[in-house]
């Protein structure tokens, strides 16, 4: 055997009989190994939660659409919920390695069936967030250029460009992914900084106040809206473990990460958010926010130093959407890679570039559904910030959340049928906390879909938006119950892709 299969060849699955056809030879079948260190990661993860975005755009929304001046407080309880999810999440990585976490950690604890359910609704949440932000990014920059005297185009024009640039970007090396994403991050989060020491310092009225973060301002009939947005604002946190195999060590890297990530966005949210309240005034946020002519966050900024600071900001912002689409580009590429990989989808979306070991079908692929996505809102007329985003956005956080509480029940399953070092707490303590916290966001995020979607109480998107999730866990199952009966090899290996460590 040469070099090359020895190293690239670990990612085919265990089992499978008799050669491969040429157009899936060892050499074209295999992600990037030790590639990835515990930063990369972060920078993936955490570009992927776009902080200057969930600012500029969803703090803002958050505050405009439920209308309460509670929203602060939420991101410490949703990290809370989500690092009681990372406790059996990161145990669970040291036994499970593959591209596709989600559908792995579900195949193992669940059985196939539901894990191909997983994998569908994974494919599902994270195209919907991918594709929705496209229309956050051409709206944004379309309003850019043309507010610095640049020509008037159409919303998708921009989105097309950019679109293509995350399909060169996806068929490079998942390094120089990870280096794009590092220099894009680092200067948004330092824009954001910036912003919160500027309203920190220069409180609205004079004084700081702690209103964001009273708890009787959270708990009311706006609550289940709040944490539907501040669900959507985490996304992406817990793509670490789709790269483990292309870590540099998957039993420590991918905890690591997913921790750091969870730490850095919980904190970060919570004080730009509260922040927000203090430099606009708890009295006063919510009706700025409503007001696009108000300009938050950048009027702010401005205030406090100047209008060329404020418009490096809005660029920022730019770049930030850009970053979480060229994330979320990568995730999608590897959950596709890794269902080819095991024959429950097409195996020709297994193949990797020889000289990049990108999942090239996979990305490839990824942009063609985004195209025509894109295609059809445009040719549609529709609005590319309130219905594309938004609504694709909510598919994405609802899907999220429904794949954690899966995950959660699934780890709890698996460490408990399988001895090893974790402790009561991991194996069994913080999956069920876990799952009883992530159910109940779950169901005020589905209960209260009007909040995020700005939608009448009777407006069917209430039931079809949610019911996307529930029509890809169905087809993914049944699915996975006709490999079972038809193609049992196939069957029997799912879940199991990914390389022995």
């Amino acid at each position: 055997m040469t070099t090359s299969e020895q190293t690239r060849g670990a990612a085919i699955p265990s089992g499978a009989s008799g050669p491969l056809p040429p157009m899936l030879a060892p050499a074209d079948l295999g992600l990037a190994r030790r590639r990835l260190s515990t930063s990369s990661l972060v920078f993936f993860t955490v570009s992927a939660s776009a902080p200057m975005t969930v600012l500029a755009g969803g703090v803002v929304a958050t505050f405009a659409v439920t209308g309460s001046i509670g929203v602060p407080l939420a991101f410490p309880i949703v990290a809370a919920a989500l690092a009681l999810f990372a406790v059996g999440y990161a145990a669970m990585s040291r036994h499970v390695v593959n591209a596709g976490v989600f559908y792995a950690y579900v195949s193992q604890g669940l059985g196939g069936a539901l894990g191909v359910g997983a994998s569908f609704v994974a494919l599902l949440a994270y195209n919907a967030i991918q594709i929705g932000l496209y229309g956050l990014f051409g709206a944004a920059l379309g309003g850019f250029v043309e507010a610095n005297g640049g020509p008037a185009l159409a919303w998708w024009v921009w989105a097309l460009a950019a679109l293509a640039l995350v399909a060169i970007l996806g068929l490079l090396r998942v390094d120089l992914n990870a280096k794009v994403l590092a220099v894009l991050l680092i200067a948004e989060v330092a824009a954001v900084v910036l912003f919160d020491f500027g309203a920190l310092t220069n409180p609205a009225g004079g004084a700081i106040t702690f209103d964001g973060l009273d708890p009787g301002n959270l708990f009311g009939p706006a609550i289940g809206g709040v944490l539907a947005f501040t669900v959507a604002a985490f996304a992406g946190f817990e793509s670490a473990g789709d790269y483990a195999e292309e870590a540099k060590d998957p039993r420590r890297t991918v905890a690591r990460a997913l921790y750091v990530a969870i730490a850095i966005t919980g904190v970060l949210y919570a004080l730009s958010a509260w922040a927000l309240t203090v430099g606009a005034g708890p009295d006063n946020v919510v009706a700025q926010a409503q007001d696009p002519a108000a300009g938050l966050p950048f009027s702010l900024m401005a205030a406090h130093f100047g209008d060329t600071v404020a418009n490096i900001a809005n660029l920022l912002l730019l770049t930030s959407v850009f970053a979480a689409l060229l994330s979320f580009h990568n995730t999608v590429a590897r959950y596709l890679f890794a269902a080819g990989r095991e024959k429950v989808l097409p195996a020709a979306l297994a193949r990797t570039g020889r000289r990049t070991s990108a999942p090239f079908v996979g990305s490839l692929l990824q942009t063609i559904l985004a195209v025509i996505v894109v295609a059809v809102f445009a040719a549609l007329g529709r609005d590319p910030v309130i219905e594309l985003f938004t609504w694709l956005s909510y598919v994405s956080a609802v899907g999220l959340l429904v794949l954690m509480v899966g995950t959660s029940v699934a780890v709890l399953a698996y460490l408990n049928r399988h001895s090893g070092a974790e402790t009561l707490w991991q194996r069994t303590i913080a999956p069920v906390l876990a799952t009883l916290a992530l159910g109940a966001i779950t169901v005020m995020t589905i209960v209260n879909s009007d909040a995020m979607l700005g939608a009448e109480a009777d407006s069917p998107l209430r039931y079809i938006l949610p019911g996307l999730v529930g029509v890809a866990i169905v087809l993914g199952a049944a699915w996975g119950l006709v490999l079972r009966s038809t193609k049992p090899a196939v069957y029997e290996r799912i879940g199991k892709g990914g390389p022995a460590e």
